[in-house]
């Protein structure tokens, strides 16, 4: 494992476990809390994965191959520049051996990562420089979140402790690429369960695509609350017609999951912002517009 490893104390209770937003006890202090540190959120679209519909809606739509989006948010706060996720590792695309070692040997379709979804590109674009990012929060440590971590290692980089453990585990299934982030100049720090960032960043545990899911919740000044599910719920249609993702690590985990950012949704009057719905994404602002 990675030798450096930190271990974060989750939030105390009051903005923990069941005073989060999503309890039915709390909501009502949650959302008239309009105090936020996040000033601008940046949607970064880094590509598109080729994917049977029945990886994002399971049992639903086999006879179905979708191109998703992958995206990452980076936040401008008053703390500094946050960034959620880090999309793929193009290298692993564009050379042919690795796309074959890492995708086409593994039974995956390569994603598509064309000149205009490059990282850096995005951002310059904004008028920044990776060493800008003061710390980066992953909500899981598949190929398509974490593959571009190794670009952060001047950076904390948080994940919740159940998560970074599956990753490192023997447990772990393909869609972990260790070369992503088994490196030992990163400065992982680890949580457990719920935690503020700041005011106006909230992570909510989200478990059963994999075990240590996390979801966003972010309070900007004009738009309100958005929530960002990342893939607790790939597609619209997974919170329509309560379907969970196709690849989950716990099934009845994952719709509860669902269940809990609806009532989020519900009790915020918030905005849902799919990481991978290929409708959505044709309708929302890209880097370099933001959301404020």
């Amino acid at each position: 494992m990675p030798a450096r490893s930190h271990t974060e104390r989750p939030v105390e209770r009051g903005v923990s476990g069941g005073d989060m937003p999503g309890s039915t006890t709390d909501c009502r202090a949650f959302r008239r809390t309009t105090i936020t540190c996040v000033r601008r959120l940046f949607v970064l679209l880094c590509g598109f994965e080729i994917l049977p519909k029945t990886i994002s809606t399971k049992g639903v739509g086999g006879r179905f191959i979708l191109s998703e989006p992958v995206c990452a948010y980076l936040l401008d706060t008053e703390e500094g520049w946050v960034l959620l996720d880090t999309g793929m590792d193009a290298t692993k695309v564009a050379d042919p051996h690795q796309a074959k070692l890492y995708y086409g040997d593994r039974g995956m379709t390569p994603p598509v990562i064309r000149a205009d979804h490059d990282l850096a590109a995005q951002f310059k674009a904004i008028g920044i420089g990776f060493g800008d990012v003061s710390r980066v929060i992953l909500s899981h440590m598949h190929l398509d979140h974490a593959g571009s971590v190794g670009l952060f290692a001047h950076a904390p980089i948080h994940v919740q402790r159940r998560e970074y453990e599956r990753a490192f585990s023997p447990a772990a299934g393909m869609a972990y690429f260790r070369s992503d982030y088994d490196r030992p100049d990163l400065d992982w720090r680890l949580v457990e369960g719920d935690w503020e960032v700041m005011p106006g960043l909230t992570m909510l545990d989200t478990p059963g695509h994999t075990p240590g899911h996390q979801s966003a919740v972010v309070r900007l000044p004009e738009a309100g609350v958005i929530v960002l599910p990342f893939d607790a719920g790939d597609l619209q249609e997974n919170f329509d017609l309560d379907i969970p993702p196709g690849e989950t690590s716990d099934e009845a985990a994952a719709l509860a999951s669902i269940h809990r950012l609806k009532a989020v949704l519900a009790q915020t009057d918030g905005q849902l912002i799919l990481l991978h719905d290929p409708v959505q994404i044709q309708q929302t602002r890209l880097a370099p517009e933001f959301y404020r």
